[in-house]
């Protein structure tokens, strides 16, 4: 039976592991590989070598799953670190590092024109309508 601690320490654990994997991967495709530490260097080695034996998803998977059960027990998880749920293979496709962003809502129509438009006053007109009320009450009331 895992422990709600251990598992919210598991999904902390997964979610570091990814983005520090996307970010080892990324410094490494711009050579910048030799200023990351030691243990990373050592995670990307070991994922070079998974990558000569499975295609590039897996790969990565299985790399993130080796930083996951480290962070994990680094993070002060008892026992084997649990399973967090894997991301599908299609998912890390199509999503990659992008950040998928909502539409913005369609801008309203104008109100149609015809007899089911409503009729709106002109400000002049509501203008000139107070100003009248505004003079009767001043000559009624005098």
């Amino acid at each position: 039976m895992i422990k709600a601690a251990d598992m919210m320490i598991a999904r902390r654990a997964d979610t570091r592991a990814r983005a520090d994997f996307a970010t080892w991967t990324m410094m490494a495709k711009l050579n910048g590989a030799s200023s990351l530490p030691p243990a990373a260097q050592a995670f990307l080695a070991e994922y070079k070598e998974l990558l000569k034996q499975k295609s590039g998803t897996e790969a990565s998977e299985a790399a993130i799953q080796l930083i996951y059960r480290s962070y994990y027990e680094e993070m002060g998880g008892a026992g084997l670190a649990p399973e967090v749920r894997p991301r599908s293979a299609e998912a890390a496709q199509t999503s990659g590092n992008v950040t998928a962003f909502k539409r913005p809502p369609a801008p309203r129509q104008k109100a149609a024109r015809g007899p089911q438009a409503k009729s709106k006053l002109p400000v002049a007109l509501i203008f000139i309508c107070l100003v009248v009320i505004y003079t009767a009450f001043r000559y009624f009331f005098r």
